[in-house]
């Protein structure tokens, strides 16, 4: 029996524990650790970065560490 949103069993005793909530899986897309979005992601930013690196080295004719060397 529920009365007042306290829970009274059948001798008109409170029960003064917890409900405990119903436990679910959020199945929606997680996008977190190593999933295919998370690899593709990090193969796009590596390609940029290597394509800029190279164009750096025609620009100014240094690598990255000759124009650090140079500071």
């Amino acid at each position: 029996m529920r009365t007042n949103a306290s829970i009274v069993d059948d001798q008109g005793l409170m029960n003064n524990f917890a409900i405990e909530p119903k436990v679910y899986v959020d199945e929606q897309g997680n996008r977190t650790g190593f999933t295919t979005y998370a690899e593709l992601l990090n193969g796009r930013l590596a390609m940029i970065g290597f394509v800029s690196l190279i164009a750096l080295e025609v620009v100014t004719g240094h690598g990255i560490f000759g124009l650090l060397a140079n500071l």
